[in-house]
């Protein structure tokens, strides 16, 4: 992979895919190569632009603390590195919120945008502050966690269904793991810039046609929240999946959507 330097941080990148140029912001904590999944699946039809945000994975750990303003700065000189003046943007979860702050920020840049599980902050309402469940003990914070991915996994539901059980020991065991002091230390700072995200009265700044993406059962960043987006984007829509926080992995019309928004610009 390619690392791009700019002021104080190495960005550790990737290009892959042919079609429609796509920038894609990541998850919380979440690095190329834990995403790769997702990442494939945009890349069956688009030409896709990932990065290692600023404190996670193999792109350097500047001293923080972190704004959003810097993850967005980060994206665009990225684009500026690779030559791509303008392109689509995609943004999951925490990456939702840097891709709203980018598509504000640029919106001249932007061709058409894509926002999952995500929230705008201030009076738009906030995703789960997932900072505070680092007081909690490890079985503690592992049972919030799961009630918040999907609102229906209480032991009960789990029990029923084996599927659901599977992809929750898999992010347990995931999540177990152990980290070393600088992994801890880039997604600590990640979480603290997550904190002070509120792009709500900036969205009118908006100006690509916008497809926002909510999950039913998703107890980080409710579809309420996305309503909430699409009420303040002038030319935005909402669809809302079968699945919570990670939707885009259990309700397979999702990514179709996703992509055909990207290269036709259909909306469901």
């Amino acid at each position: 992979m390619p690392f791009f330097e700019q002021s104080d941080i190495t960005i550790n990148y990737e290009i892959s895919g042919e079609g429609p140029r796509v920038l894609f912001f990541n998850g919380s904590g979440a690095t190329l190569e834990s995403t790769q999944l997702l990442i494939s699946a945009l890349a069956k039809q688009c030409t896709v632009l990932a990065h290692d945000q600023r404190g996670l994975g193999r792109t350097s750990i500047p001293e923080g603390p972190y704004t959003m303003q810097q993850y967005a700065q980060d994206g665009a000189a990225l684009l500026d590195h690779v030559g791509w003046e303008t392109c689509a943007v995609f943004g999951i979860s925490f990456g939702g919120m840097v891709a709203q702050e980018f598509a504000v920020t640029y919106p001249q840049r932007v061709e058409r945008l894509v926002l999952m599980c995500t929230s705008a902050g201030g009076d738009a309402g906030s995703s789960y502050p997932l900072h505070e469940l680092g007081s909690l003990s490890p079985e503690e914070r592992a049972r919030k966690v799961t009630e918040l991915t999907d609102t229906r996994w209480t032991p009960a539901w789990l029990a029923e269904h084996a599927a659901d059980a599977q992809m929750v020991a898999m992010r347990n065991e995931q999540a177990a793991r152990p980290k070393s002091p600088d992994v801890i230390r880039g997604e600590r700072l990640q979480l603290v810039a997550r904190i002070g995200h509120d792009v709500a009265d900036r969205l009118h700044r908006v100006t690509a046609p916008t497809f926002v993406m909510a999950g039913r059962y998703d107890g980080i960043a409710p579809p309420s929240n996305s309503e909430e987006i699409v009420k303040r984007i002038p030319n935005a829509s909402l669809a809302v999946y079968e699945g919570g926080h990670i939707f885009s992995g259990q309700d397979k019309q999702a990514m179709i959507d996703a992509r055909q928004f990207l290269t036709t610009g259909q909306r469901p």
